[in-house]
């Protein structure tokens, strides 16, 4: 009788021991759940129970029963399998599990069914020691070489900008405010006008006495008989007149000292505010483009595209020409587009970038005349093209005699009898 005791209480033993292992912890729960419970073992109650009683009690909600046995199964598995085994009893190994801490991870909040993922804060290396990434730099293949030859073509400076310009329309021994306002003037007056209509302009408007104080006291007749003919010379008339009127009264006759002012002034673009800012404050602001310089540009491919107007033509020329040389380009284009690339028919065979111009050769049509109108002798060319020894260069310039001059139909019955026969 005694050997069975013993035989009893060790077989109790082993199996309270082996129901204490993290290993059996799921069927130990399932014999609590059938009743097979040894005698003389009180088993504390499991995890599942713990966490459903106080889940029930904090907010009886039917899913959170589920959860509970959900988070026990979880805890179980993430038990390290090297976990040291308790010998003290079968009590141990179920307290501990049921006292251990829920890490910030584990907790799932009871009012959502889902985790809400915790938003991380995003940091970024120090640029120490880190170069910064370049953009490329556009500009024209041969444009030193274009420049450098424009350059060696305006050499005689013997054109009309050269001598009737507005560097030289102003009167050199005025104060310097009053040679200021002259070339603000000058500037004015050359919009779509020739160079040697403007200087003729202000010879006049000299010898009168070109002053803010002169220009307001001379009516509008008058001062348009000194600007004849000049473009659109009634509406610069009124500019004039708004023009003084603000200069006398915010500026004291002179005129302003920046871009941003000169365009304020009725009558005044960004060509001319640069040019004035070049001319009368020694001052690059900018390039002043004109027919000449936005012409000039779209042939020689200065440009990343083709331009419509002058001010989008000076945006495209800043983004790459130096600048130093925008005080110069003005001058030199406009040169030598007074003297060789004309607006219509352009002087190819003597320049000296026919080579590398992708518009050489390529004549504009030639505009017919209107029936009583005559038009200016274009200026040509004083320096010598570069030609091999006995090569001509031949003018194809359309005459005007050619275009004007009537051809009766006798004669042109003779020229059509005479090709036959021959």
């Amino acid at each position: 009788m005694l050997s069975v005791r013993c035989s009893t209480r060790v077989s109790n033993a082993a199996s309270c021991f082996i129901m204490a292992s993290p290993y059996f912890m799921h069927r130990r729960a399932a014999a609590i759940r059938r009743g097979n419970q040894p005698a003389g073992c009180t088993p504390a109650a499991s995890l599942r129970s713990k966490l459903t009683n106080k889940r029930r009690d904090a907010a009886p909600v039917a899913y959170v029963a589920v959860k509970a046995e959900e988070e026990e199964a979880r805890i179980s598995e993430q038990r390290p399998s090297s976990a040291p085994l308790s010998t003290g009893g079968c009590h141990e190994p179920l307290q501990q599990a049921a006292v251990q801490p829920k890490t910030e991870t584990d907790a799932v909040p009871l009012s959502s069914p889902r985790r809400r993922r915790r938003q991380l804060k995003v940091e970024y290396d120090d640029d120490d020691g880190v170069l910064p990434v370049k953009t490329e730099h556009w500009e024209p293949p041969e444009w030193k070489k274009q420049l450098g030859f424009i350059r060696e073509m305006r050499s005689s400076r013997d054109a009309p900008v050269d001598q009737m310009g507005a560097e030289k329309c102003y009167d050199t021994e005025a104060p310097a405010h009053v040679r200021r306002f002259q070339v603000l003037v000058s500037l004015m007056l050359s919009s779509q006008t020739k160079d040697q209509v403007t200087g003729a302009a202000m010879q006049k408007l000299r010898a009168h006495g070109c002053t803010v104080e002169n220009v307001l006291a001379t009516d509008d007749d008058t001062l348009g008989k000194l600007i004849y003919p000049v473009g659109f010379w009634r509406n610069k008339v009124k500019y004039l007149k708004l023009t003084s009127a603000v200069l006398q009264k915010e500026f004291g006759g002179d005129i302003p000292d920046s871009v941003e002012g000169l365009v304020r002034l009725p009558g005044v673009g960004p060509k001319m505010a640069h040019l004035a800012m070049n001319i009368a404050w020694d001052q690059v602001s900018g390039i002043g483009v004109d027919t000449h310089v936005h012409r000039i540009s779209n042939r020689l491919g200065w440009l990343r595209k083709p331009t419509k107007n002058p001010e989008e033509t000076r945006k495209a020329l800043e983004e790459w020409l130096p600048r130093e040389l925008w005080g110069e380009i003005n001058w030199l284009l406009v040169g030598f587009g007074q003297q060789v690339c004309l607006p219509i028919n352009p002087l190819c065979s003597v320049c000296l970038n026919q080579h590398s111009c992708p518009s050489a050769h390529k004549n504009s049509p030639a505009k017919r005349p209107k029936a009583g109108s005559q038009r200016s002798p274009s200026p040509t060319s004083s320096f010598k093209a570069k030609t091999e020894p006995g090569s001509a260069v031949k003018d194809e310039r359309i005459t005007e005699e050619s275009l004007t001059r009537p051809v009766s139909p006798t004669k042109h019955r003779r020229k059509l009898k005479s090709k036959i026969n021959h």
